[in-house]
């Protein structure tokens, strides 16, 4: 009899808490699809879902909001000045400015001129470059990645990291703490005691965010003495070279910038790394002023931190601004309602709407998701490919013949909203025209998706893509 009340009284707490917990999604969820998704589950179903909600229904870093809005914090005075030094090198492209306001005002980062990009194609050729560029330091690196591993790669950077050390180099080391959790102790000891400050970035740091499970730093950054950097797709891993006996060939793309930008990029470091170690390291500010008919970079610096969906409105402005093409590559796609309809109404515009999906999975349920969209997209004159020579994991952007992006950030919620990213926007038509020969190249070694790559399917396989599209907003 005992038990039964002590059962009872339990299943009475948690109905009590689903209920509060459902008001808190609704009031509080960015999307319709996520609020109602967690309200289903957790009226549904409290006992099991209500401890998930608080470990993995917040939308918002409430700590990295915390300090980001302090008006004391020394990282503000630091893009203040270098905002400062920008104005006064005259390297703000300021008709740049004022066409994409709304991308400077959620980024809080300037359009920059006299920039250069170099595409770096595949494994092999990026971290070649990277490799080199470690080489060419003088002073320091900022090593930043979702994922390092301690395999033959991962050891690699490790012993140029500590060749460099040795001849008075300084390394900054960060590395998201969910996406390395396989990453050793020793391997950071190593680092550590050769005189590295390496430090992972916490979403738990504080006691109120012990259980902040679901967001993560998924930016890939690269900085070389202030004058040089790397970012895009790739992280520090065998597979990334195409060493892996479950994917077999890794299609990716990063890129190598000299100029203001790495300016732009070196703070998106330095803010994630205020977070973690709390400490404003002392780096180059100066930016290089390099060829005066190089590009004009934006580099959108988006997360859970800002006020407002940065990633998602970058997208949706893309798709809403083009003229005669989108091109997308990325290996997941799962659109939340505004950037479908950004989609949708630019292929029946008559726009190039191309999006380019890996065929193997990597993430079954977000691959899943993917093909309840066809029906929305397909339809509306959108042309869908599955890229067929291994797995795909770049994410690109094209946008018509002079707006390119390779950047960190996915097309999904996850990205749009839970992860840290960053995404550099290049405005040169010379490099556009390098990313599409890049992207033709990848769509010969695709096939192109129809309707009946969904109608053919037995109708358990279109139940759980429907399902898995349910739950890709608290994915």
């Amino acid at each position: 009899m005992e038990l039964t009340i002590v059962i009872g009284a339990i299943v009475a707490f948690f109905e009590i808490v689903g209920v509060v917990s459902a008001i808190d999604a609704i009031m509080t969820s960015r999307t319709s699809q996520g609020a109602i998704a967690w309200v289903v589950s957790l009226v549904a179903m409290p006992v099991a879902v209500v401890p998930l909600y608080w470990i993995f229904g917040r939308n918002k870093f409430r700590g990295h909001v915390k300090l980001r809005n302090s008006t004391d914090v020394q990282v503000r005075h630091v893009i203040e000045n270098m905002k400062a030094v920008f104005e006064e090198k005259g390297v703000i492209d300021e008709a740049r400015h004022r066409q994409a306001r709304a991308l400077a005002n959620m980024s809080d980062l300037p359009p920059t001129r006299f920039n250069t990009a170099d595409l770096l194609i595949d494994g092999t050729e990026t971290f070649a470059g990277i490799f080199a560029g470690i080489d060419s330091a003088t002073e320091y690196i900022l090593i930043q990645f979702f994922i390092v591993h301690d395999d033959t790669l991962g050891r690699r950077l490790k012993r140029k990291l500590l060749k460099r050390m040795q001849e008075g180099i300084r390394v900054y080391f960060l590395y998201d703490e969910i996406g390395s959790h396989k990453l050793p102790d020793a391997y950071i000891h190593e680092l550590r005691q050769a005189g590295a400050a390496a430090v992972p970035f916490r979403t738990t740091k504080g006691r109120a965010n012990k259980f902040q499970l679901n967001f993560r730093n998924h930016r890939k950054i690269v900085v070389v003495d202030g004058k040089s950097a790397y970012v895009g797709g790739h992280n520090v891993g065998d597979e990334y070279l195409g060493q892996s006996a479950r994917f077999g060939a890794w299609r990716d793309t990063h890129v190598k910038m000299t100029g203001p930008a790495v300016q732009c990029l070196q703070y998106s470091f330095l803010e994630d790394w205020y977070w973690a170690d709390g400490t404003i390291p002392e780096l180059n500010w100066n930016p290089e002023i390099g060829n005066t008919e190089g590009e004009v970079c934006h580099v959108v610096a988006s997360g859970p931190a800002d006020d407002f969906d940065t990633c998602g409105l970058m997208f949706v402005h893309a798709f809403n601004s083009a003229k005669n093409r989108v091109w997308l590559a990325s290996p997941y796609f799962v659109p939340d309602r505004q950037t479908l309809t950004a989609i949708q109404l630019a292929a029946l515009r008559g726009v190039d709407v191309r999006i380019l999906l890996p065929e193997k999975p990597d993430h079954l349920l977000v691959y899943l998701a993917s093909f309840s969209y066809y029906g929305e997209t397909l339809p509306a004159g959108v042309r869908l490919y599955r890229y067929t020579a291994g797995f795909m994991h770049q994410k690109v952007l094209l946008v018509d013949d002079d707006v390119s992006a390779v950047g960190t950030a996915n097309f999904d919620n996850r990205s749009f909203r839970l992860n840290f990213e960053v995404t550099p926007l290049f405005f040169d038509s010379r490099l556009a025209s390098r990313v599409e020969a890049m992207l033709v190249n990848d769509f010969a070694r695709s096939r192109r998706v129809t309707m009946a790559d969904i109608d053919s399917r037995f109708i358990g396989f279109k139940v759980l893509t429907r399902l898995a599209r349910l739950m890709s907003p608290i994915l």
